[in-house]
């Protein structure tokens, strides 16, 4: 059987159009770091495109307050798409392999006072928290909790003060990252929805890869008109997945 690349557009995911946090890593740099750098990996659980700005990333430890952020750029994610924000910090690390492309760089940020710092958020590599936070144009809002004004998403993991539901997502090291468990779903429970694996980062082209697919709901329809090739006015690159991924 043949189908077109355009199948993918009848691709389905349970819940309504969001972006949420799916993967945390704070182990960069570290002697047995498995990557240089620390990340945050965002992805659309939607089922439309998404289109965020004025988003701000936010970080605090464990016990700690939301005191500085960095507003991330206009972007758009579809269905299923993810977006990689690494943490480059202001003296370079040395140990561990590097990151795959990122879409968005942290080199710098800034408190709610006005005060801006070079390097990305110094994240710990088992406890801490994070929140992606909705501001206005020149007017980011400081997160103080799960369910304060502004929040999209907020992930506590190891022994945080604060999470979504009733207990931190668990902790993650310096070789595993806390990561949404797999299909990709977001019930607003940090314990339930997250688990403790080797890290995966990806970006914005590797979205769609055969992790995503086996995470998604499928509605794929037969061609006809499509046989044995798809022919292409100049080059392209092309992925072909089956419906098992």
């Amino acid at each position: 059987r043949s189908f077109t690349l355009l199948s993918f557009v009848a691709l389905g995911v349970t819940a309504n159009a969001q972006v949420v946090i799916n993967e945390v890593y704070g182990g960069g740099g570290a002697g047995t770091s498995v990557y240089i750098n620390d990340f945050v990996e965002l992805i659309n659980i939607g089922n439309t495109s998404v289109t965020l700005s004025d988003v701000s990333i936010q970080y605090a430890s464990a016990t700690g307050t939301f005191n500085s952020y960095n507003v991330l750029p206009t972007f758009t994610l579809a269905p299923g798409q993810k977006y990689l924000i690494e943490m480059v910090p202001s003296t370079a690390n040395t140990v561990g392999a590097v990151l795959p492309l990122a879409d968005y760089k942290v080199t710098n940020n800034t408190n709610f006072s006005g005060t801006t710092y070079n390097g990305g958020f110094n994240m710990s590599g088992s406890n801490g928290k994070v929140a992606i936070v909705q501001g206005a144009p020149g007017a980011p809002v400081q997160a103080t909790g799960p369910t304060s004004a502004g929040v999209l998403d907020f992930v506590g993991y190891g022994t945080a003060t604060l999470y979504e539901g009733t207990a931190a997502a668990p902790a993650p090291d310096a070789t595993k990252s806390a990561q949404r468990k797999i299909p990709v779903v977001d019930t607003n429970s940090n314990v339930n929805d997250f688990e403790v694996k080797a890290p995966t980062p990806e970006n914005k082209s590797t979205s769609l890869s055969t992790g995503d697919i086996a995470k998604l709901k499928f509605n794929l329809v037969r061609n006809t008109k499509v046989t044995n090739e798809i022919s292409f006015g100049e080059k392209a690159n092309v992925k072909i997945y089956n419906v098992s991924g």
